[in-house]
């Protein structure tokens, strides 16, 4: 098991994931984007930042550029997300009454999210719901399927995945391609 930071460490404690969660899932520790090193390719209705690494965010316009010019319509819902805001979002699904078995089903623990890393986009349509499975129908899926490990975009969290996370069609990873940063 990769050693935590003692912060880290006392966030995992208090939110009481099992000492033995990154082993048996199979996630491995994330560092945390630095905030000068993200770039804004977006923002939410509600004006919220959509942020990725500098050289992610290079690949995503490549990425929609291409799309675009096939007409498939990406839209980024989610990017960077800090381990602090990782960890409000597991404690507000906890406040709600959810057993923490489901959320770490939906939701990586902090430290473990590749949203932590500025490389994750969580992608929609306008005619799908966020952050859904039906977003697998949808002809942007389709487009991803294809094309996106040609700009480097890999689906982290396929049916049936060994990390034991639900089915997450709409998340999609950067990974630089070789001979990339």
């Amino acid at each position: 098991m990769p050693f935590l930071p003692a912060a880290l460490a006392e966030v995992h404690r208090s939110l009481r994931l099992p000492a033995d969660y990154a082993q048996r899932r199979g996630l491995t520790l994330q560092a945390e984007a630095t905030i000068d090193s993200l770039v804004t390719i977006a923002l939410t209705k509600d004006g919220r930042l959509i942020q990725l690494s500098q050289p992610a965010a290079a690949a995503w316009m490549n990425l929609k550029r291409a799309a675009d010019a096939a007409a498939i319509l990406l839209i980024p819902i989610s990017g960077f997300r800090s381990i602090a805001r990782q960890t409000e979002i597991i404690r507000d699904h906890l406040a709600s009454g959810r057993p923490l078995e489901d959320i770490l089903r939906l939701v990586a623990a902090p430290g473990y999210s590749e949203h932590h890393t500025g490389h994750a986009v969580d992608i929609s349509t306008l005619d799908d719901l966020p952050l859904d499975a039906g977003f697998a129908l949808t002809p942007a899926f389709i487009w991803l399927n294809t094309h996106a490990t040609h700009f480097g975009f890999h689906l982290s969290f396929p049916e049936d995945n060994p990390h034991r996370i639900a089915y997450e069609p709409w998340h999609w990873c950067w990974r630089p391609l070789s001979g990339t940063i």
